[in-house]
């Protein structure tokens, strides 16, 4: 790396891509060096709009930059593999959108290549790095409402979304599973491990997606999460948390909190909130600050969002999308349940 900052490269330039790019450049330890698209002149106007050096018509001259320490892979979700895999093959450290992949399986050859060639690599669950919900774990973690009973968590949007929208689209990994849902799951397991059982039941698409899915997760312990999301019904986004000794409410946008209420019988609710100094609550930031720390330590993983973790997550997911039904193209034959489909 320079000794001036950590060099960045992003894979991709749509509107993710374009969020992460903006905190990034404020970052003064951060550089971004280069930009990749298919397309020539995409990757040239992104890089203009962001004062980018180089800009590059496809992904493999990216990953072929000897002087981008880390990549940003934002492309759609089904291309993860794909992007991920050759900026770690090229011996580019990566940071790579939620969620990791389409599924388990590709999820573990990414693992698995990062492990193998020493490459940095990390899931960019930006809920993990945010400082109030790491506070929230470490409370929790600390036995701040005793032994966790349930987690309940759920994100929606209201939609609609047409038919070829890529939330609908399977050859995209459509879906509020892996879109929305990612959150509920990624954060009833970041206070509890991952599920020993998976229950879930969806309303899905005619084709062939989840327009809503509701899941049970449980635990040998006893604790259970509820978990639901929707591309049909904008939900509030809360969060909670209940303990043997108390609750913990996270109001709307539980992924990036603005509060948390911690309440414990017989005492007055303690409100938590974030410091204005981490900036806003939206912000990119802390992911690239814990990626960029992570390097400049020579670390392989990062103890905030372990692969371990993302692949557990990943393991959820597949066993819900086993429960109701929904397989994308080129992947192998899941066990069908009943569909019930709702006018587009």
């Amino acid at each position: 790396m320079a000794a001036d900052g950590v060099r960045w490269g992003i894979l991709a330039t749509g509107g993710i891509a374009a969020a992460f790019t903006a905190d990034l450049v404020d970052l003064p330890d951060a550089e971004v060096v280069a930009v990749a698209s298919r397309s020539q002149e995409s990757a040239e106007a992104f890089a203009e709009r962001f004062g980018i050096p180089r800009a590059y018509g496809d992904w493999s001259a990216l990953a072929a930059d000897q002087d981008v320490d880390v990549v940003y892979v934002a492309t759609p979700h089904s291309a993860h593999r794909a992007a991920a895999g050759l900026c770690l093959e090229a011996g580019r450290n990566v940071l790579c959108e939620k969620p990791f992949t389409l599924n388990l399986h590709e999820a573990r050859e990414l693992v698995d290549l990062a492990r193998q060639r020493g490459r940095f690599l990390m899931e960019a669950m930006w809920m993990y790095c945010n400082p109030l919900v790491r506070r929230l774990k470490e409370m929790v973690d600390g036995g701040a409402i005793g032994r966790v009973r349930t987690v309940q968590a759920d994100f929606g949007l209201a939609g609609p979304f047409p038919a070829a929208h890529r939330l609908r689209d399977p050859a995209q990994g459509g879906g509020a599973l892996l879109d929305l849902g990612v959150y509920p799951v990624s954060f009833a397991q970041l206070l509890l491990g991952e599920p020993s059982e998976v229950t879930a039941r969806a309303v899905l698409s005619d084709e062939g997606v989840d327009l809503q899915t509701g899941a049970l997760l449980s635990w040998e312990s006893g604790a259970l999460a509820s978990v639901h999301c929707s591309i049909v019904g904008g939900t509030a986004a809360t969060a909670s948390v209940t303990g043997s000794d108390g609750r913990i409410d996270v109001p709307g946008g539980f992924f990036h909190p603005e509060r948390f209420v911690l309440h414990r019988d017989g005492r007055t609710p303690q409100e938590f909130t974030a410091d204005p100094a981490d900036g806003p609550r939206t912000s990119f930031r802390h992911e690239a600050r814990e990626v960029m720390r992570a390097l400049r330590a020579g670390e392989t993983e990062s103890p905030v969002v372990p692969l371990d973790g993302t692949l557990a997550v990943m393991r959820t997911l597949d066993r819900i999308r086993d429960r109701i039904g929904v397989r994308y193209p080129g992947e192998a034959e899941l066990p069908r349940q009943p569909r019930t489909t709702v006018p587009a």
